[in-house]
């Protein structure tokens, strides 16, 4: 069987477990906190989760690792038969990934794990988020799922990236910039979850393991 191994903490985690789920896949999540040991690196050569482990080896990267379910279990697709209309999928998907969540990331330090970052750093990134927001305005489509009229491979990134772009922009900046660009992605997430249960288990997922952590810091804090 599939194993998909990471932690229900990481966006990126959540996105490949979401597609696993809504495809039928059946996998086993094993927990990995960190990968540091040495056998854990050969699976996952840049220490980052997810990654698969699967009857061929190992697979690291989120998006491969959505391109391989999707080649090797093509029930229930995630992206639309048409070459073209795949492509675009596929485009918004990267872009998700690289040019909003990448980007919000640099902000991640001080939004969540207590360090401080610089005020000229901080002000730099705003624009570059602004910027990034703007141009995934062109390609979104919310009518009603981000990529068009049906659930795909973009939504699995879509539901796990929009809510951290929306929180820590308000974290860092006192404003949700995607609402203050327009982008409802609260809406959108409620429509989610409305119609796809599979989204709220992850969801629920990862606030369980969001309050773990909380759990194990305080204990340590203790201590």
């Amino acid at each position: 069987m599939l194993k998909l191994c990471g932690f229900a903490l990481s966006n990126y985690h959540n996105k490949v477990k979401l597609a696993l789920l809504e495809k039928q896949v059946p996998f086993e999540e094993v927990l990995i906190p960190a990968v540091r040991e040495e056998h854990l690196l050969a699976k996952s050569p840049m220490g980052k989760v997810p990654f698969i482990q699967t009857e061929h080896g190992a697979l690291a990267e989120s998006q491969p690792i959505l391109e391989y379910i999707e080649a090797n279990w093509p029930q229930h697709p995630l992206l639309p038969a048409d070459p073209w209309a795949a492509a675009k999928i596929r485009e918004l998907t990267q872009f998700l990934d690289l040019h909003l969540e990448l980007t919000v990331r640099q902000l991640y330090p001080q939004a969540y794990f207590g360090y401080t970052l610089s005020d000229k750093f901080i002000a730099r990134v705003k624009p570059e988020m602004e910027h990034a927001i703007a141009a995934f305005k062109r390609l979104a489509k919310f009518a009603p799922y981000v990529g068009g009229d049906r659930f795909t491979m973009a939504d699995c990134a879509a539901y796990c990236h929009l809510p951290l772009v929306g929180l820590t922009t308000k974290l860092m900046y006192g404003e949700d910039l995607l609402a203050a660009a327009g982008v409802d992605w609260k809406g959108y997430i409620k429509h989610i979850d409305a119609n796809h249960p599979n989204a709220v288990k992850v969801s629920a997922d990862r606030k369980a393991d969001q309050a773990r952590a909380l759990s194990a810091a305080r204990g340590e804090a203790k201590g």
